[in-house]
């Protein structure tokens, strides 16, 4: 098993392709619960659109990962359900029962969820050292 190191080139793509994805997430996020789509059902439909676009950016350029996509889209989706019920949770204490705005909470949900996954990523679903034959 590969030890893992800290490099820099692929937290600094991981932030430009994460930078770019919430940006757009966010701002979408803020126009649907203006319009009036509650803050969890919007935060839940831009999460698994934001899924998709990361998962490209991510793979091919981030942390240019070359392995199985089928094993590597699996554990793409896993880290991202287990990043999307830390979001909830994060959503659920600090706007419904603590009661702080939902746009500042879900803002700072972002770089927690961000940091969650970019650990989560590289150990688990960009691994270097996995073999290219079926993984999961």
């Amino acid at each position: 098993m590969q030890h893992w190191r800290l490099e820099i080139r692929p937290i600094l793509r991981y932030a430009v392709v994460g930078v770019a994805c919430n940006a757009i997430g966010y701002a979408a996020y803020l126009a649907l619960t203006w319009v009036g789509i509650p803050f969890k059902l919007a935060m839940s439909f831009l999460y698994v659109l934001g899924i998709c676009i990361s998962f490209l950016g991510n793979r091919n350029w981030a942390f240019e990962h070359r392995g199985n996509v089928v094993g590597t889209a699996w554990r793409f989706g896993l880290a991202h359900a287990a990043g999307y019920l830390l979001n909830l949770a994060l959503l659920t204490v600090f706007v419904d029962k603590l009661g702080y705005p939902h746009q500042w909470v879900q803002a700072a949900a972002i770089f927690v969820v961000g940091g969650f996954l970019f650990v989560v990523f590289k150990l688990f679903v960009f691994r270097h050292d996995q073999p290219d034959g079926n993984q999961v």
